[in-house]
């Protein structure tokens, strides 16, 4: 069997196993990482073989650090970076370029269609209808769109978000509040086969799959990093957030939100994010958190997208696609029986 990690942020991790009598044998780990002395890779090879197949990433970890000698230097991987490639070659977990990607980035739709297309373009890729895809959403309108376990009273002045004609909407993945207008945001969603991200932590995947993102930014001048569990930051400040849902055992929905331009006093009076009663502290508070991507680059939101989707191109490739009428159909339905119900958005009022 083989696997393979690409750390975020750090090296490649290979690994090379067989499985005899439900144990790991002929275990070899390479890679492009940095390791002193030598010898210690075959500390980790030898604290691999021998363990069962049902080991957990924990327990795996834990051998080849506790294999390891005092002096040793892991540069670019770690003992957690093994673990994860050793799930991931027993799970025959895939990578990104075994597939076709595609891309789509098309009209702009309402909030709630917004969050039906999601659950139906991630079903659509789990039933292997759609290849898996990268898709750029476009807004026209105001939305707040809150995680599917959050208050609504909790997290949202009602009064205010229509007074400035937000549209609350809930979405199938957890996480915060996002504060949506047009020409504000760049959101993207990848609907991915679960065999991507096998043997992967759910705070491992959240990194797995962003780190073209984080490339992409980095690209632009902006030293962009991923803080656990699931943010886009910088040095200067929080740049964007990532959720993520699994449907059924058939695919992974994985989607950020970064921010390209902000009202920051409009968006504390339609949140209740630790606002202070909407005192300038609170908004002092809000713009000190989060640093948009304008202020950082001084391009256009069209230029940045288009880089982005350059590099996710150049690591994975990518073909253009567009949303079926099949698809926009279902979706459309969705809206109306689940999306835009009073039952849903107040799951949890």
């Amino acid at each position: 069997m083989h696997g393979e990690y690409k750390v975020p942020g750090g090296k490649l991790v290979v690994v090379d196993l067989d499985v005899e009598n439900g144990r790991i044998t002929n275990f070899r780990l390479a890679g492009d990482f940095f390791l002193e002395p030598d010898e210690a890779i075959d500390d980790i090879n030898s604290a691999v073989n021998g363990l069962s197949t049902e080991a957990d990433a924990s327990a795996i970890a834990t051998a080849v650090r506790n294999a390891l000698p005092d002096d040793a230097l892991l540069l670019g991987f770690s003992p957690e970076a093994v673990a994860v490639a050793v799930r991931r070659s027993l799970a025959q977990a895939s990578s990104w370029t075994d597939y076709e990607w595609q891309l789509v980035h098309d009209a702009a739709y309402p909030p709630v269609l917004q969050m039906a297309l999601d659950q139906v373009l991630t079903e659509e890729v789990g039933a292997g209808r759609r290849k898996p895809t990268l898709r750029i959403w476009e807004w026209n309108e105001p939305g707040v769109v809150i995680g599917s376990f959050q208050s609504v009273k909790n997290e949202v002045d009602l009064e205010n978000a229509e007074r400035y004609g937000f549209q609350v909407v809930r979405r199938i993945s957890g996480g915060g509040a996002m504060f949506m207008e047009a020409g504000s945001v760049i959101t993207y969603s990848i609907y991915a086969p679960t065999e991507l991200v096998h043997g992967m932590t759910f705070a491992d995947s959240y990194a797995f799959l962003d780190e073209w993102v984080i490339t992409g930014l980095r690209a632009l001048g902006i030293d962009a990093f991923y803080q656990p569990l699931n943010d886009i930051t910088s040095a200067k400040g929080k740049i964007g957030g990532a959720a993520q849902k699994r449907i059924g055992a058939g695919a992974v929905l994985h989607h950020a939100t970064m921010s390209y331009d902000m009202d920051s006093a409009k968006m504390v009076e339609v949140l209740r994010i630790g606002r202070e009663k909407m005192s300038d502290k609170g908004t002092k508070s809000a713009e000190k958190r989060v640093d948009p991507l304008r202020s950082q680059t001084g391009l256009s939101r069209a230029e940045i997208i288009e880089q982005l989707k350059g590099t996710f191109a150049g690591l994975y490739g990518l073909t253009p696609s567009a949303i079926t009428a099949e698809e926009l159909a279902r979706a459309e339905q969705l809206v109306s029986e689940k999306f835009s119900t009073q039952e849903w958005l107040y799951r949890v009022p």
